[in-house]
């Protein structure tokens, strides 16, 4: 049977390095680059040691080698989740080849995303880290990983980049406030157990918050907090014979949410506790909202032919029955689907192991087709992602400039990342949100 950490290596084909990984040239980009200034004397503390966190502060010094750039991390490393991301490996980005519409990957953010990639996109990341000597390999499903296989490949070419740079990096630092007492004030970052410090330029890259008092500090200086709800998860189902298939995968299906627009395809896996698998994901993420809403009580309908034309998969089964009469249903599977799901499929449709397919009568082969294009399930619960974990709301885009993501409430205040109310499927998605978000406002802050 196959773990979930297995099911992430599922499917991948011999990788090669990387071909096409030049970015963009000056006219892809929609806008000009940021003004370059030495930026004497200017401090910027940035509150979040993650992804988003280290390209904005590598960018801006870049830009303003003169100015005093802090990077404070409340845990005990810089980029934890970017060393666990993809098993350990690092899915850093994706090709987007199979990409047609932002709103596929980004259910929330894809319309500022759209904006912000003509400035920086999958193409410039790949292109940024080849050049800061990270060879990168694109998987046959499209997920971009350092050639090395390692994620502390990326974590030491961002921490040594860095460090380079001149930038100061200050570990066990939890903000507890940020004050200002004028807009021309220097900003008061407060922490729990260390002496408070001043800055010109605040980026805040906390990453995704689990709960809204994490962004109680943020909302008092007036920003727009959407409430934040757990996305990219697990379902969680009491049934005893779908959980026996344990370790069984196909790929590709469709799933859904029955009277809802929430669908999504790809490879499912069924696990101990209900089922995992991209296919799961992805729908857990597009319906994020409407699952909390309910309690992760819902019904989830299955397509496992993967066809929407009910039509083609009855012309199949048809063509299965009339061209084996005497063989047994469970013997011949239609559409490749495992040995063991297709008997629990037949099984789900009311027929017998022993039936032959001249038996089935048309009753019978419209269970079974039903069965393969609409097999609802009830989820009683969360299970959790934990190489992802990601949440969706938190800072309203409501709240910032699209085009520089500076604060409308409070100016010389910046956001990047997760802590953003952006969030994407699994696929390097959502660390692409976090290298373009930190460059954008690398880009932003002048003096």
């Amino acid at each position: 049977s196959m773990t979930e950490k297995d099911f992430n290596n599922h499917h991948h084909s011999t990788e090669t390095p990387r071909g096409d990984t030049h970015a963009g040239t000056s006219s892809d980009r929609c806008l000009p680059e940021g003004k370059t200034t030495a930026g004497d004397g200017l401090r910027i503390a940035i509150i979040g040691g993650g992804a988003s966190g280290f390209f904005a502060a590598i960018r801006v010094k870049e830009r303003l080698p003169m100015a005093m750039v802090d990077i404070y991390e409340r845990g005990e490393k810089v980029l934890a989740k970017v060393a666990v991301t993809g098993g350990g490996r690092c899915n850093l980005t994706n090709s987007f080849e199979h990409v047609t519409d932002l709103k596929q990957v980004y259910p929330r953010g894809h319309q500022l995303m759209k904006r912000l990639f003509c400035r920086f996109n999958h193409r410039d990341t790949c292109q940024w880290f080849e050049k800061e000597g990270v060879r990168l390999v694109t998987q046959e499903d499209c997920c971009v990983f350092p050639f090395s296989q390692d994620a502390m490949t990326v974590v030491r070419c961002l921490t040594y980049k860095a460090k380079g740079l001149g930038i100061k990096i200050h570990v066990k630092h939890r903000v507890t406030a940020i004050e200002r007492e004028t807009i021309e004030s220097p900003f008061q970052i407060h922490f729990t157990e260390n002496k408070p410090t001043e800055a010109d330029r605040v980026i805040i890259t906390t990453g995704g918050s689990p709960r809204a008092d994490g962004l109680a500090y943020l909302e008092k200086m007036g920003h727009r907090i959407e409430s934040p709800v757990p996305s990219l998860f697990t379902f969680n189902m009491e049934e005893q014979d779908l959980k026996q298939l344990m370790g069984c995968v196909v790929d590709p299906v469709m799933t859904g949410i029955p009277a809802t627009k929430y669908k999504a395809q790809g490879a499912l896996l069924i696990t101990h506790w209900g089922m995992s698998g991209p296919a799961i994901l992805k729908l857990s993420s597009h319906a994020a909202r409407h699952l909390h809403e309910c309690n992760y009580q819902e019904t989830i309908c299955i397509n496992w032919a993967n066809e929407s034309n009910r039509s083609l998969v009855e012309k199949e089964i048809e063509q299965i029955s009339s061209s084996h009469p005497q063989k047994l249903v469970t013997s011949i599977r239609p559409f490749q689907l495992p040995a063991r799901l297709w008997q629990y499929l037949t099984a789900r449709a009311g027929i017998s192991p022993e039936r032959k397919w001249a038996e089935t009568g048309r009753k019978g082969t419209n269970r079974l087709i039903e069965v393969l294009t609409n097999d609802c399930h009830r989820i009683s619960g969360r299970g959790t992602y934990k190489e992802e974990f990601v949440t969706c709301g938190g800072i309203s885009l409501k709240s910032i400039d699209a085009h520089t993501l500076e604060s409308k409430h409070c100016p010389g205040m910046y956001f990047a990342g997760e802590v953003l109310d952006i969030d994407a499927v699994t696929g390097g998605f959502n660390l692409q949100a976090a290298w373009t978000t930190g460059y954008i406002v690398g880009e932003s802050i002048n003096p």
